[in-house]
C-alpha cells in the first residue's frame, strides 16, 4: 500500500486546486448567503472529468479511481464544501448506483451523459418519516402494464431542483422488508415526477438540497434499476463508496478551516506580538493538524481498498466518514475559537466552515449509524 502520489495524481491535485481558487472562491459568500447553486460550474466540471472521476472511459468517464476521486473531492472542499457536495453527489451516489447495478443499455443511456458532464444526478432514498430504518419508507411502485407507478415523497435529496436524472429508492413488496424495496431511473419530465420545497440549511448552503415529489410518477419498465427487490441492498454497496466521498469532503474542509486559522494566527498580533507566538494556540494547531493527518490515512486506505476492487470495504469506509467527519467538526470549532470574535463574522471564513462541516456527521449515515455499522463489522469478522 503506497499513498505517495504519481506525478499525474500531483497534476490532477494542482489543476484542481487552482480550479477552486480562481473559480470558485471569489463567489463562495454570495453564493453561500443568498443559497444560489453555482449552475454555470456544472458544464467547468464536467469539461474537466470531475463529474466522471470513477467511470471508464468508454462511458464517457475520467477512467481514474477513488484515489484521484478523494483528492478532487477533498481540494473542492477546501476551498467551497458546497461544490464538493454537488459532485460527491452526482458521481458517489446517483451515476455509480447506475454502473454499478444498471444494465448495459441503462449505462450507455444514463451513465455516458452524466459522467461527461451533460446531465446532472441526484439519488433519492430517505422519507420525512425513515432514514436507515428502510422499514419505514413509505414510496411505493407498483407494476402496471409493463411499467411501474410510483408515488410517495423523498426529502434531503442532493442536486435535488436541478437533476436530469434520479435514482429513486421505493418499496416493491411490504411483506419482504428490505428485500422488497427496488431502485428506478427517473428522468426531468417524468409525469408525475417534480422538485419540492428546497430546504433553507444552517450550511453547504450552494448545495440544492430538496425534496422530490412521486405523485402518479409513470416510470418505463426497463428503468427498473437492478433486481426487483435488490434496491436496499444494492444502496447500502453504492454507500460504502459514498461515505468515502463524503470523508473526502470532510477532510477538505478540514484542511481548509486549519490553513484560514494558521495563516490568521501568523498576522493577528496580541500583546505585541502575533498570537501564533503563543503555545495555546501552537497547540491548537498542532491538534488540528495531526488530527487532519490521522484522517487522511483513513480516508485514503479506503480509496485505495476501492481501487483494489476489494469485495467488501464497509468498515473502513464507516470509519473514514465516523473519524474524518467529526475531526471536521472540532477542527473548524477550534478554527472559529483562533479566529476569536472574528471567528463569529461572516467576513472571516471560519465561521462558513464551521456551519458546513456539520453536514459530513449527518449525510449518508450519521455518526451513530457508522459506530452500529463499523460494530457490526467487527463482532461478525471471521
Amino acid at each position: 500500500m503506497d499513498f505517495s502520489f504519481t506525478d499525474e495524481q500531483q497534476q490532477l491535485r494542482r489543476s484542481v486546486r487552482e480550479f477552486a481558487e480562481s473559480e470558485i472562491a471569489p463567489h463562495v459568500m454570495e453564493w453561500d448567503e443568498t443559497s444560489r447553486f453555482p449552475a454555470e460550474l456544472i458544464p467547468k466540471l464536467g469539461e474537466m472529468g470531475l463529474l466522471g472521476i470513477i467511470f471508464p472511459e468508454e462511458f464517457g468517464g475520467a477512467g481514474l479511481g477513488y484515489i484521484e476521486y478523494v483528492t478532487v473531492i477533498e481540494e473542492l472542499a477546501r476551498v467551497d464544501g458546497s461544490v464538493g457536495l454537488i459532485v460527491a453527489a452526482h458521481n458517489s451516489l446517483c451515476t455509480n448506483h447506475i454502473y454499478k447495478f444498471g444494465t448495459d443499455e441503462q449505462r450507455r443511456k444514463y451513465v455516458v451523459p452524466l459522467a461527461q458532464g451533460k446531465k446532472l444526478g441526484c439519488w433519492s432514498m430517505t422519507e420525512p418519516g425513515s432514514g436507515s430504518d428502510a422499514g419505514g419508507m413509505r414510496t411505493v411502485a407498483v407494476r402496471q402494464a409493463g411499467r411501474w407507478i410510483l408515488n410517495g415523497a423523498k426529502t434531503f435529496v442532493t442536486n435535488g431542483h436541478y437533476a436530469d436524472v434520479c435514482v429513486a429508492i421505493a418499496v416493491t413488496d411490504k411483506a419482504k422488508g428490505s428485500n422488497g424495496i427496488s431502485a428506478f431511473i427517473l428522468e426531468k419530465g417524468n409525469p408525475g415526477f417534480r422538485p419540492g420545497k428546497k430546504e433553507n440549511k444552517l450550511g453547504m448552503r450552494a448545495s440544492d438540497t430538496s425534496e422530490v415529489v412521486l405523485s402518479e410518477c409513470f416510470v418505463p419498465g426497463a428503468n427498473l434499476l437492478g433486481a426487483e427487490g435488490r434496491g436496499f441492498v444494492n444502496s447500502l454497496q453504492v454507500l460504502d463508496g459514498g461515505r468515502i466521498s463524503i470523508a473526502a469532503l470532510a477532510l477538505g474542509m478540514a484542511r481548509g478551516a486549519c490553513e484560514a486559522a494558521a495563516e490568521y494566527a501568523k498576522q493577528r498580533k496580541q500583546f505585541g506580538k502575533t498570537i501564533s507566538e503563543f503555545q495555546a494556540i501552537q497547540f491548537k494547531l498542532a491538534d488540528m493538524a495531526t488530527e487532519i493527518e490521522a484522517a487522511r490515512w483513513l480516508v485514503y486506505h479506503a480509496a485505495w481498498l476501492a481501487d483494489q476492487q476489494s469485495p467488501r470495504f464497509t468498515k473502513e469506509s464507516s470509519m473514514a466518514k465516523l473519524y474524518a467527519s467529526e475531526v471536521g467538526v472540532r477542527v473548524a470549532n477550534e478554527a472559529v475559537q483562533i479566529f476569536g470574535g472574528y471567528g463569529f463574522i461572516k467576513d472571516y471564513p471560519a465561521e462558513k466552515f464551521y456551519r458546513d462541516s456539520k453536514l459530513c456527521t449527518i449525510g449518508e449515515g450519521t455518526s451513530e449509524i457508522q459506530r452500529m455499522v463499523i460494530a457490526r463489522e467487527i463482532l461478525h469478522q471471521r
